[in-house]
């Protein structure tokens, strides 16, 4: 029996334009970033989701999305940068899940936009917005991370912060 393969796939929180001296990769999130994070990390603990393994963007936004969420969300993996995330093509994300020890049998990937929306409709053939620390939950049919291909997910769900938060407060 083949063991599926769980894909969370994580846009970075809102980040902030205030500093203009600082370089794209440094932007810290804003108020904004620093509320939805935790806020979306409430959300994966309430839905139980714990992947085995974060793999993140080293970009400031990334960085500090990645730690709220996972604190949390109570998820006990370690955070991993890993540069090819940053500004990373749908092909180059394919690459680097296509790495993830088989051992783990679901992973949270934290990156950024037009890379993370462009391997939503790679895995799924679904086009879908991911506004910023937006979850999509991708369930594959693989049983090895390096059998990662086109259209080898389904999107079984995303998660938008600004609709979550409607939701809550009907």
């Amino acid at each position: 029996m083949p063991h599926m393969k769980t894909l969370y796939i994580l846009r970075h929180a809102k980040s902030s334009w205030s500093y203009p001296e600082l370089a794209d990769y440094d932007r810290p999130l804003n108020d904004r970033g620093l509320s939805s994070a935790p806020f979306m990390g409430d959300l994966i603990a309430g839905k139980g989701y714990e992947p085995s393994i974060v793999l993140c963007s080293p970009a400031e936004r990334a960085k500090v999305t990645a730690e709220l969420v996972k604190e949390h969300a109570g998820i006990g993996a370690e955070i991993q940068f890993d540069a090819r995330i940053y500004e990373a093509s749908p092909n180059s994300l394919k690459q680097v899940v296509s790495e993830i020890d088989d051992s783990v049998d679901s992973a949270m990937l934290v990156g950024h936009n037009p890379g993370i929306e462009g391997f939503i409709r790679y895995l799924t053939n679904e086009t879908e917005a991911m506004p910023t620390a937006a979850l999509a939950v991708i369930n594959t049919e693989i049983d090895t991370w390096a059998a990662i291909s086109a259209g080898c997910g389904t999107l079984t769900t995303i998660y938008r912060p600004k609709d979550e938060a409607a939701k809550q407060d009907l």
